[in-house]
This record gives C-alpha cells, sequence and structure tokens, in this order.
C-alpha cells in the first residue's frame, strides 16, 4: 500500500487527453473572464467534467458516453440550480446528493462510463445547491450546455486525430463486471458513504459538507475491494499534500487572469497523473478545487485549507469505513 502512493503507473500519453480537458476548461473560463460573468464559472466548469470521460475510447463509444455524460452532469447541474433558489437546507441538499450518488453509480455502471462511480455527480450537486447566490436558472444552464458541446466537439475531434497518428491509443470500453446483485451493494455503498459523509460535514464546524461527501464517494468507485481501501488511502494522502500546495497559490495575488491561468494548468497536470498515481494528482486537484471556489466565492484563504483538510480526511475516513462494512458474501469470501 504504501510502495502504491509513491509508485508512477506508465504513460499512455496522457498529455494529449490532458490537454483536451484542459482546453475544454480553458475556453469557457476565459470567454466568463471576457465577458465580465465569472459568476457563471462554476456552471462551466462542472459541464466540462464531460470531457474527462471516455478519454482514450475510439469515437462511437466516445461521443456516445460523452454525450451520456454530459446529460447526466447537466441534470445533475439543473437539480443542483433547483435546489439553491428553492431555499433547501442543508439537510435536503445532503438527502439529495446521496440520492444522486446511488442513482448515479448504478447509471455509470449500466452504461458503462469511464471514471466509474459517481463522483462527479455528487460534486456537481452539493456544491452548486450551496451557492448562497444561484445565478438564473437560464442563464447558469445555458452556460453549462455551451460548455458542454464544446467539450464534445473537442471529443470528437481528439477521437480522430488519435485514429490517424495513434489508432493503437483508443482502446474500446471495458463491460462493467457487476450483477444485478453486485449493482445493488455498489448503490447502497454509495448511498451510505454520500450520506454519511454529509452528515458528518454538516456536523463539523468547517461548513463545506459537499467536500465530505466527495472524498466518501471516492474510493467506491475502484473495481475490487482492495482498490478501493487504497483510493481512500491515496484520497487522504494527496489532499493533505494538496493543501501544502494549494497554501503557496492562494498566497499569490489574486487577479481573475492568473487564477483562471492556474486553473488551467492545474486542470491539465491533475490529468497527466490521473491514471498514473492517484494520490500525486491529488496534489493538483486539491489546488483547483480550493482556486475555482475562491473564483466564485471569495473567502479567507486559511479556512478554506483547514476546511478542504479536515472534510477531506473525515470524509475518506468514512468511505473507508462503508468499504469494509458493507460487502455482500461473496465479496467478503472473494476478499
Amino acid at each position: 500500500m504504501i510502495r502504491e502512493l509513491l509508485r508512477l503507473g506508465p504513460a499512455q500519453r496522457d498529455h494529449l487527453p490532458a490537454g483536451r480537458i484542459a482546453l475544454g476548461v480553458a475556453v469557457p473560463l476565459l470567454t466568463l473572464l471576457w465577458w465580465g460573468r465569472l459568476d457563471l464559472s462554476i456552471y462551466a466548469s462542472f459541464a466540462a467534467f464531460t470531457g474527462i470521460y471516455a478519454r482514450h475510447e475510439p469515437l462511437g463509444t466516445r461521443l456516445r458516453h460523452q454525450s451520456t455524460s454530459a446529460a447526466l452532469l447537466l441534470a445533475c447541474e439543473a437539480l443542483g440550480i433547483w435546489l439553491a433558489q428553492t431555499g433547501t437546507g442543508p439537510w435536503g441538499v445532503t438527502l439529495a446528493g446521496a440520492l444522486v450518488s446511488g442513482v448515479g453509480a448504478v447509471l455509470a455502471a449500466a452504461l458503462g462510463l469511464r471514471p466509474a462511480g459517481s463522483l462527479f455527480f455528487v460534486f456537481a450537486v452539493t456544491s452548486i445547491a450551496g451557492l448562497s447566490r444561484p445565478a438564473p436558472f437560464g442563464e447558469a444552464l445555458g452556460v453549462a450546455a455551451a460548455t458542454a458541446v464544446f467539450c464534445l466537439g473537442l471529443g470528437v475531434l481528439g477521437a480522430l486525430l488519435s485514429e490517424r497518428v495513434r489508432p493503437d491509443e483508443l482502446q474500446p470500453p471495458s463491460p462493467s463486471p457487476l450483477d444485478e446483485a453486485g449493482l445493488s451493494w455498489h448503490s447502497l455503498r454509495h448511498v451510505l458513504a454520500a450520506g454519511l459523509g454529509g452528515a458528518a460535514g454538516l456536523l463539523s464546524p468547517f461548513g463545506h459538507s459537499a467536500w465530505a461527501m466527495v472524498a466518501a464517494v471516492a474510493p467506491i468507485s475502484a473495481q475490487d475491494h482492495r482498490g478501493r481501501v487504497q483510493r481512500g488511502l491515496h484520497r487522504i494522502v494527496g489532499t493533505l499534500g494538496g493543501v501544502g500546495v494549494a497554501a503557496v497559490v492562494l498566497a499569490l495575488p489574486p487577479s481573475p487572469w492568473l487564477l483562471v491561468g492556474l486553473i488551467v494548468v492545474l486542470q491539465f497536470l491533475a490529468e497527466v497523473f490521473v491514471t498514473r498515481n492517484y494520490s500525486v494528482s491529488l496534489l493538483f486537484v486539491t489546488p483547483l478545487a480550493l482556486l475555482m471556489t475562491q473564483l466564485t466565492q471569495p473567502g479567507d484563504p486559511a479556512a478554506l485549507l483547514t476546511a478542504r483538510a479536515a472534510e477531506t480526511v473525515l470524509g475518506a475516513l468514512i468511505g473507508l469505513a462503508v468499504v469494509v462494512l458493507v460487502r455482500s458474501g461473496a465479496e467478503r469470501r472473494d476478499g
């Protein structure tokens, strides 16, 4: 386990999908910055997660899976906007996030989406629902939809380029190994992890329960029990290291242009390492998430750093407890 924290997996020309994904973030954010509407940046950022899916799949399956992912992300954003505009309280948001976690995990597994699990869906719903001043529904969802379409276009161009230059890099998606019973346990783990993580986050004094929910869900998507435990440990170690990186980044002058530039660079670096070493990628994901928070709703950097570290450790420990305790008889025998 300790060696896995330090080992880098083999490179797969990761800079190509990383560049495409970073471009999918850069163009919408720079457009909003030029437009003077950075208040809409959070909606564009979550829609840009469309580009993360199907990163090495051929054109046909990539377009199908990214279109499906875009639709699910937009639905999660729409739900989050509605929850924010109707004044749903934090416990209601936690319940919604837990239900989205379970449903999203089953849909992702049944439809063969990669990355697996419901982390991005939970992150989108809970973060947007927690906004104190949500944007008008039409503006927010319009920006999100335009971003998703742009990322779909980049995905098509990336697949066409890879088919011409390096067709050996494209891989068909692996089928989900989960049967009906496996899907039920998979969904139950996601619901419990998100719900308990959110409840613990609300009872803590730090005020960012969405981060605890995401950290709790993060380990569940791995393929087997050992992988889930390993991912939970990576989440803790990588986030704590990322908080140190974020402390340096947040000490820089708070220029909007600089923040957007750093977000794009961090997104690129996170995608370069995410398939090679999860904990290393979190060195960049953590400051990326904090910069996005500062871009939308600026706050005290020291408080943000403390909350990020505490909520992530709390959520990841809950996720690990769910991984260890919530297993079917077959999973226990295999383990």
